[in-house]
């Protein structure tokens, strides 16, 4: 409270066409805040899923190229480490096969599945991903 000559004064804590307007204000930006954060998890999830498939990829193409194993021996141990990691249904289609890859006969696994757009839910076969390893002599 604030005195002056003509009495005490009370101080304006807003202007009469601004009142309610801090309620608008953080509904507007917690839900815009709330909506990036939200698209941030979901890159994450992407990216977490991406990894998983090219790391179980690679796995099976080296464990199919060791010397007592082929191409069906990497496709079970892709989907074996798929599931477990993420869900069998990111496991449905694996395909491997001996290509060259400069001069050098290699085992290349390629995994495709759904793009988780939201969540764990997404179009399928969006995502390809490979995985390679040398073939042992």
């Amino acid at each position: 409270m604030v005195i002056s000559a003509h009495g005490p004064v009370q101080p304006e804590l807003s202007r009469p066409g601004e009142r309610g307007s801090a309620v608008v204000d953080f509904v507007l930006v917690g839900g815009l805040l709330t909506m990036f954060f939200l698209a941030i998890i979901q890159l994450t999830l992407v990216l977490h899923v991406r990894n998983t498939l090219i790391d179980a990829a690679a796995s099976g193409a080296r464990y199919g190229t060791l010397a007592d194993r082929n191409a069906s021996d990497a496709q079970e141990r892709t989907r074996s480490l798929i599931g477990m990691a993420l869900n069998e249904g990111f496991a449905e289609q694996i395909s491997a096969q001996e290509v060259t890859v400069q001069g050098m006969r290699t085992l290349e696994v390629t995994v495709r599945s759904p793009m988780p757009v939201i969540g764990f839910i997404g179009p399928r076969d969006m995502l390809e991903v490979k995985g390679h390893a040398a073939v042992q002599p």
